[in-house]
């Protein structure tokens, strides 16, 4: 790879555009009945948005918004564990900027921070370990967010800290793991998805193994996918030539980035870390088995909940949020009753608006006010 442009040109997008419109009619897929193809990241549903390929596929492909993206499916309660330790005396809540406006039960982020809590936006857990050794009479609870991308950098700061014996470090654990999620989403009887346009970034870190599950017991097929419109379009390409020749495998067109065993090192210190929770609760999914990790207890001492002794009541959703639905694949943003009206990105009520990576946030910005995007002409 050279330049972010080759991934771009229009005459490529044009002979992928003619080979997927070839496929869709040789499998007879129609309006009325579309091949149903998810794309499980948010990133590459900022993608699709941005750059009109959805527009681009004929009428017998439709695309659904999975459950890729890690603030959207933040619960209630989970906000609610954060913003009760940020109003702990003598405390610095480190955060990603994207969980800041997520709705809680009662308040979030960024409504603590205007009533006077140290809320402070980082880029990484290195960050928050910094301000921990730059703050020594102070507790830095970091609110570690993610799915295995992310999930390695915290376990090495963890180790790090464990290594220099930074004793006022501590993290809030909200990591969760897509295979659970998928399974989850596969075993809804109302779920009615033909294949999956895998998520890059996290099969960058555990590689293809995991999804296995997906075209053996489901008979599904899944392609990892790389982030450009070339990319994205070929992983359609790819999925539908698996139905068409009536096969169910898993597959890596991101192949530039995504090893096929993923990244060992960052595997091992995930497991030297972290272990898994039984069950971990999703906002708008319920509760998932084996979906989230939890610190193992040799590094109980960098466990915000032990050291603080937080407890939360499960929150309900307000009235009327539909981010669940649009979660599972069973609505498309814009169905939502509070779309664009009480909810929006000034003054979202649902996590799915909140979010850089949220299929709500994206369908507001490139279709419900009609931007001009920069999608390809034909």
């Amino acid at each position: 790879m050279q330049f972010v442009t080759e991934f771009r040109d229009p005459e490529k997008v044009r002979t992928l555009r003619q080979r997927i419109q070839e496929q869709v009619q040789q499998l007879g897929a129609s309006a009325q009945a579309p091949i149903r193809l998810m794309e499980v990241c948010g990133g590459h549903t900022h993608t699709i948005f941005k750059f009109g390929l959805d527009q681009l596929l004929p009428e017998g492909v439709e695309l659904i918004h999975g459950p890729g993206c890690p603030v959207c499916v933040l619960p209630l309660e989970r906000v609610d564990a954060a913003v009760a330790l940020a109003e702990q005396p003598s405390v610095i809540l480190a955060t990603f900027g994207d969980a800041l406006r997520v709705p809680g039960s009662q308040k979030s982020l960024l409504q603590a921070k205007a009533e006077g809590a140290d809320v402070r936006i980082v880029y990484s857990p290195e960050d928050a370990l910094r301000l921990a050794r730059q703050h020594p009479d102070q507790e830095v609870v970091f609110f570690a967010l993610g799915f295995e991308t992310t999930m390695p950098s915290t376990a090495l700061t963890v180790l790090q800290a464990a290594q220099e014996e930074v004793r006022n470090f501590s993290i809030l654990c909200q990591h969760i793991t897509i295979p659970a999620t998928l399974r989850a989403v596969l075993e809804d009887p109302d779920q009615r998805i033909d294949a999956f346009i895998g998520p890059g970034h996290v099969s960058m870190i555990i590689g293809l193994a995991p999804y296995a599950f997906i075209a053996e017991e489901f008979h599904k097929p899944l392609v990892v996918s790389g982030f450009e419109p070339l990319d994205v379009l070929q992983s359609i390409w790819m999925l539908l030539q698996q139905l068409q020749e009536q096969r169910c495998a898993v597959e890596n067109q991101y192949r530039r980035v995504v090893p096929e065993a993923g990244n060992p090192a960052a595997q091992r210190a995930v497991e030297q870390v972290f272990e898994l929770k039984e069950s971990c609760a999703w906002r708008g999914l319920g509760t998932i088995p084996n979906s989230g990790v939890q610190l193992r207890p040799a590094f109980a001492a960098f466990d915000a909940e032990q050291r603080f002794s937080v407890t939360t009541e499960p929150g309900s959703e307000l009235e009327g949020c539909q981010c669940g639905d649009v979660l599972r694949g069973h609505l498309k943003p814009a169905q939502c009753r509070m779309f664009g009206t009480r909810c929006t990105p000034e003054q979202p009520l649902g996590a799915l608006m909140v979010s850089s990576e949220g299929a709500c946030a994206a369908y507001y910005r490139y279709r419900s006010r009609q931007q001009a995007h920069t999608a390809v002409p034909s």
